[in-house]
């Protein structure tokens, strides 16, 4: 696989871009909003191009619950969950999953996955980065992206859909700020708290918000000053002052303009298409993403939240994080239990891809559910609930779309879905998959000098295309 070298590229920061136009007095609340700033061209994306829709299961699934069963193994292995036929011969799925199960054949299942690291905030890193050793400046796999293939669009190449919260979270710089590619290349984040959910009546996403007291008058006026005299420093090539200019017209057309804003509104969709994804935040979720990658968005990240059952306080956004430490069994109907959140996922996931396919955008959007990691074969007795505990060795991932071939399994585990027995897939191999699905060669190079730091040292399951 050859390397592909470019050259380096301008750098600009907030404070840089104070110094060279102004465009930070605008009031502009987006984080991230300079994201595909230097993409070449505008508008909808072509149909070659690819986009990804990443579904982070944070805390951990259970294979064994899901993806793996193991009905002959004894009771305290195989719990109480039976499988079920798919739409792909001989390929089973959890009794939870009927929904999934009839789209078998629109996606792949790698039930190999594994590596060495038990506990979440490390893991949720080396999975953002695609990496069990990354550096503590290492991208996420979003801001790679961007990096590489920004949107055309007048919107950003990157959205991250719920923010992680509790102490399975990720340091914010493994995931917010765009690692050593910069700022430019954060994601925008939508969903700062539990109560940022698209499934409650007058949701409103606020990140388009200019400072009070900046009307479009105002910015108009703003835009014609810059426009006269915001112009870089004496003695910028003539790529950054292109690229400075893109990244002023970018700024004022996402405060000034109505698409970035609309494609954040699932208020405007049917209510049974609403329905058909389910009326609760992974749900409402993923139908924005959906959205959001329609309207030229490049990657947009979900958190697998699935919120709460009737009567529950919020206690945490970890759902998958199955010990039964929060008083719900894993097998109980609470938002910390399978019964409770998987079919809830189930239900979202499938009306993702069968949607997708539908508008005929499920071969140019890679669609990735999977968590830091699996949980432990034998169901623990825990003093308030049971659980599975957490259990890095083997663990299952579901791809579709993006070239991914369907009705695929790719890999075997044990006969208790402990370890891998066939086709062993490292972060390494799985993220470079990714990339290759989306058109990214992984060996391309990141740093400024063109040799270091390649996108993933792993290999592509080239089976799985």
């Amino acid at each position: 696989m050859s390397d592909q070298r470019h050259p380096p590229s301008p750098r600009f920061d907030r404070r840089r871009l104070l110094e060279v136009g102004g465009v930070g007095a605008l009031g502009l609340s987006l984080q991230g909003f300079l994201q595909g700033a230097e993409a070449p061209g505008r508008g909808r994306p072509s149909p070659q191009e690819k986009s990804c829709i990443f579904i982070y299961q944070y805390g951990g699934l259970s294979q064994l619950d899901s993806w793996d069963l193991k009905p002959d193994a004894p009771a305290e292995i195989r719990g109480p969950y039976k499988p079920i036929a798919t739409a792909t011969p001989g390929f089973q799925v959890g009794e939870l999953m009927p929904e999934l199960a009839k789209v078998s054949d629109r996606y792949a299942v790698i039930r190999s996955l594994t590596h060495k690291v038990p506990v979440h905030d490390v893991a949720n890193k080396m999975l953002l980065a695609g990496s069990q050793l990354p550096p503590s400046d290492a991208p996420a796999f979003g801001s790679v992206v961007s990096k590489l293939k920004p949107s055309r669009a007048e919107l950003p190449s990157y959205v991250w859909l719920q923010k992680f919260g509790g102490g399975a979270a990720p340091p914010e710089p493994a995931y917010l700020t765009g690692g050593m590619l910069g700022m430019a290349h954060a994601p925008l984040l939508i969903g700062t708290s539990h109560d940022d959910n698209p499934a409650e009546p007058g949701f409103r996403v606020k990140a388009f918000d200019s400072a009070t007291g900046i009307d479009q008058a105002r910015l108009n006026a703003r835009q014609q000053v810059q426009s006269q005299h915001g112009q870089p420093q004496p003695g910028a090539n003539v790529a950054e002052i292109e690229t400075w200019q893109r990244m002023r017209d970018k700024a004022f057309g996402l405060l000034a303009g109505t698409a970035a804003r609309q494609a954040f509104e699932v208020d405007r969709e049917p209510p049974e298409v609403r329905d058909r994804y389910g009326r609760h935040p992974l749900g409402q979720n993923l139908l924005m993403a959906r959205r959001l990658i329609e309207a030229g968005v490049r990657l947009t990240s979900v958190v697998g939240w699935t919120g709460l059952a009737p009567s529950e306080k919020f206690v945490s956004v970890e759902t998958w994080d199955m010990h039964g430490n929060a008083g719900i069994s894993i097998f109980e109907n609470g938002w910390n239990g399978l019964g409770f959140a998987l079919p809830r996922c189930d239900q979202a996931v499938a009306a993702l891809i069968s949607d997708l396919d539908e508008r005929g955008l499920l071969d140019s959007t890679l669609v990735v559910l999977v968590g830091e990691f699996g949980r432990t074969p034998k169901i623990s007795k825990g003093a308030r609930a049971t659980g599975r505990d957490h259990w890095p060795h083997c663990f299952s991932a579901l791809v579709a779309g993006g070239g991914i071939r369907g009705g695929a399994v790719y890999g075997a585990s044990d006969r208790e879905a402990a370890y891998v027995k066939d086709h062993p897939v490292t972060l390494e191999d799985f993220t470079a998959t990714l990339y290759h699905a989306l058109g990214i060669d992984p060996g391309t190079r990141l740093s400024p000098d063109g040799f270091t730091r390649p996108a993933s040292t792993g290999e592509p399951i080239r089976e799985l295309f």
